[in-house]
């Protein structure tokens, strides 16, 4: 739990350095296999379809710095603007992102939000018919 811990701190970390409404609103950090920690920043665009995840800039940096190997990901989002909450919250990777996830590890945790606090899943549980070509 102190690594989960550790990587949800990482992932909060980056998003309330780069918060930026509208732009950059969510934060993702991996832990790679080796144990590494690799962080990324949704990227926002005026055209919707060109905006980024922020899983899929972690991965591509541990991807570039390291194997690319996912031990555990997880993804926080940081409340709008007109939201009371003020403190940034997990959230589930969208279909996209859990399928590209699988892509470079089937074996990959994912952590999610619960009632209870934070649970992990492997993404292919949560993905149990992934796209094949």
């Amino acid at each position: 739990m102190e690594e989960d811990a550790a990587l949800i701190a990482a992932a909060r970390e980056a998003l309330l350095r780069h918060y930026r409404p509208h732009w950059h609103t969510i934060a993702a950090a991996i832990r790679g296999r080796d144990g590494r920690i690799w962080t990324g920043i949704h990227l926002g665009a005026v055209v919707g379809r060109l905006s980024i995840c922020a899983e899929a800039v972690a991965l591509g940096r541990a991807v570039l710095e390291g194997d690319g190997r996912i031990k555990t990901i997880v993804a926080l989002r940081h409340p709008k603007p007109e939201e009371p909450a003020d403190t940034p919250e997990i959230v589930s990777p969208c279909g996209a992102c859990r399928e590209m996830i699988f892509d470079y590890d089937p074996e990959a945790m994912v952590i999610l939000p619960s009632e209870s606090g934070p649970l992990k899943w492997r993404v292919r549980d949560l993905l149990p018919m992934p796209y094949r070509r």
